[in-house]
């Protein structure tokens, strides 16, 4: 095993202090509402830590690092303009404060306030098979990484150990959700997401502090040279190679090559899959899929106001910093870890652990998880394995409770004629948990994942959000929108997303036997040149026509948006505090209104400056590089003041955000302990 006795007792102390602090939440989950959504009492601080927590899960680390690796630094550049999208988002409120306002407990709810009883019905059933099948390889990854990470063994007494450290991972995390609910969860996934982003952040100033930026620059300048050469001398022992001239053969490759960029983000466009229009899909996704994705759908209604779930939002953004950290530079420094001529030993070592892996996909998915325990010490190998132990079970726990959470409230519950009672809905909300994790269980021992993770996640993603998107902001910004307008979305998005999902399934070797159904064959083939990212681009452009077109068609009056979001007449005492009766119309612009106090100005004003700051760094910074030719040392400096500011702005975060969520659960502890339960406040609604 590659873990000693040290990093073992690491390890054994978080999973402890884990399960203490869930201990606290004991006897304050007494409703159906404090068991979905903790009793809508959570603070902005707690749930940006905690939902964040939940986001990034052991899969999520894996994925990062695995898309790290191919991309270098260049894909970071892309990400800089997110910064302006992510400030509209968040601190307008974008979709966010006014499903807060709605008052659902899932988001199909608001579908039958908004639609029909059936709509919810069907998007509960889209969200839940999407979401479990989404779900169903987290533990394959998360077991196959302690497997790797702390050198396991495949076997023991002739039993497959992969199947056992499922269990027992899926195991803990079912004791997280089982105890209170939500309430439990998000106080687990607060004290997790804290002992996240102080870990990453050390692992990451360690790693940097171990390698010389020359050894990083050396790696990522080489590496289209590199590729270059190994490709020439691969054709050069082929027969068709000497039908090309020297010169038009040699100048492909190169040119090619030179594409493939780890540090110009100019030069990327050879980058397998995750290149400039993986990225630009994701940012028009941005706006368009927000609350579309269901799997931590609890953070969704948990904010004790609409209000403060918008500045959830926006600090949520601030809060991604450390991680993000840790995802702009650990990967690259792995990669260095397993080009660079200094660290041979090392890569021989990871080379040889990884050729007990059976598929390329697991190899890459693997790689940079066993190179960080070759490098990692004694101590930081423990906190490395406690860190992913804490990412698997915040992720795992949040996700059991949000799938079951829409299976029960969204499939059962509105073909019953009337509510459950509190105890036997909160049975039945525990029984669908259970079921779920026997789901992904089995799942994760039989299906064959044949993409990167990211991908995979496009494409499971896609089948629900490709056409949600369109029906949540429909629904709750358009008073036109119809229900047949709905079914046309949703039907259509996910059709298209369950063929991106089911094409790379087939078999290659029966796709080129060209022996019967040749016309299907080769419309499968085409089909498998789209990837995730790409039928999630289709999904969402044909989804939002279709709502569109077939609203207008049997558009016959208007919807009630007042009564919908809870407004005017019809708001409710207390949901809405009045801070500021007369906002300065300069506020208004940048979104702040009358519940604004001097502390949420000045979050917005860091959020502001942050993200304006750097979205005129990348827009100044393409244009130079779109008429100059840039040199990749240039570039290295420009990466390196660039981390230089993600550390400083990352250490005062950590302090910043671990205090305010702690005063956030004193504040919710005392909520739950003293507030009145409405115990028809269950999700059913009555018409």
């Amino acid at each position: 095993m590659n873990l000693s006795f040290i990093d073992w007792l690491i390890v054994l102390i978080v999973l402890i202090g884990m399960i203490y602090s869930v201990s606290f939440t004991k006897g304050l989950m007494r409703s159906v509402t404090d068991f979905l959504s903790a009793g809508r009492s959570a603070g902005r601080y707690l749930i940006s830590v905690s939902q964040g927590a939940a986001g990034l899960g052991a899969i999520s680390i894996v994925s990062f690092l695995e898309v790290g690796y191919i991309t270098g630094f260049s894909f970071q550049w892309w990400g800089l303009s997110q910064g302006i999208i992510l400030l509209a988002i968040t601190t307008s409120g974008w979709v966010i404060y006014r499903f807060r306002q709605t008052r659902s407990l899932t988001l199909a709810q608001f579908f039958e306030k908004r639609y029909s009883r059936n709509f919810r019905i069907f998007a509960g059933i889209v969200a839940f098979v999407c979401g479990i099948i989404n779900f169903g390889i987290f533990p394959a990854v998360g077991a196959q990484f302690f497997i790797s990470y702390c050198g396991i063994p495949h076997t023991f007494l002739g039993i497959s150990t992969f199947p056992l450290v499922m269990i027992l991972l899926i195991s803990i995390a079912l004791y997280f959700v089982y105890t209170g609910g939500q309430i439990a969860v998000i106080i687990a996934d607060f004290f997790q997401g804290v002992f996240l982003i102080v870990v990453l952040f050390v692992i990451t100033i360690f790693l940097y502090k171990n390698v010389e930026w020359g050894q990083v620059t050396d790696s990522l300048k080489n590496t289209p040279i590199k590729l270059a050469e190994e490709e020439i001398k691969k054709l050069q022992k082929e027969d068709s190679f000497n039908f090309l001239s020297d010169q038009d053969k040699i100048k492909s490759i190169n040119e090619k090559y030179q594409n493939s960029s780890l540090i110009n983000p100019f030069k990327t466009s050879q980058v397998e899959d995750f290149n400039l229009t993986y990225f630009l899909i994701g940012l028009i996704g941005m706006f368009y899929g927000t609350l579309s994705w269901q799997g931590h759908q609890a953070y969704n209604s948990s904010a004790k106001s609409a209000h403060e779930a918008k500045m959830a939002a926006v600090l949520g953004d601030i809060r991604w910093k450390p991680q993000g950290l840790f995802i702009f530079l650990v990967p690259v420094l792995t990669y260095v870890f397993m080009n660079h001529p200094d660290f041979q030993s090392i890569a021989d070592s990871v080379n040889v652990t990884m050729s007990s892996l059976e598929t390329e996909t697991l190899k890459s998915q693997m790689r940079a998880p066993v190179v960080l325990s070759k490098v990692l010490p004694v101590g930081l190998l423990g906190a490395f394995a406690a860190l992913m132990l804490a990412a698997f079970i915040s992720t795992h726990d949040t996700y059991l409770h949000s799938w079951a959470s829409i299976f029960v409230q969204d499939v059962i519950l509105p073909f019953r004629k009337k509510p459950f009672d509190k105890d036997d809905h909160i049975k039945a909300l525990r029984y669908a948990i259970f079921g779920v994790a026997i789901f992904i269980f089995l799942f994760s021992l039989l299906f064959d994942q044949n993409q990167e993770i990211a991908l995979y996640f496009a494409v499971t993603f896609a089948i629900f959000a490709g056409g949600v998107g369109a029906v949540i902001i429909g629904g709750l910004y358009w008073d036109r929108g119809t229900t047949e307008g709905a079914w046309a979305a949703m039907i259509v998005g996910a059709a298209i997303a369950v063929t991106g999902t089911i094409v790379p399934q087939v078999s290659d070797s029966w796709l080129i036997d060209t022996e019967g159904f040749k016309g299907i064959k080769n419309f499968i083939l085409r089909l498998k040149e789209i990837n995730g990212i790409k039928f999630y681009a289709l999904s969402m452009g044909f989804s939002s026509f279709s709502y569109i077109l077939v609203s207008l068609m049997t558009f016959k009056e208007k919807v009630n948006m007042d009564k919908l979001l809870n407004r005017s007449k019809y708001s409710i005492q207390g949901e809405i505090k009045i801070i500021d009766e007369k906002v300065k119309p300069i506020f208004k612009i940048f979104g702040i209104g009358k519940e604004f106090t001097i502390e949420d100005k000045i979050i917005y004003l860091v959020s502001f400056v942050w993200n304006i700051l750097f979205t005129l760094v990348f827009v100044f910074g393409t244009m130079y590089n779109l008429s100059n030719d840039v040199s990749d040392e240039s570039w290295m400096i420009y990466w390196k003041y660039q981390l230089y500011i993600n550390i400083i702005f990352s250490f005062i975060i950590i302090i910043w955000f671990t205090i305010g969520g702690f005063i956030d659960i004193k504040k919710m502890f005392k909520s739950l302990s003293s507030s009145k339960r409405d115990h028809e406040d269950s999700g059913f609604v009555d018409k």
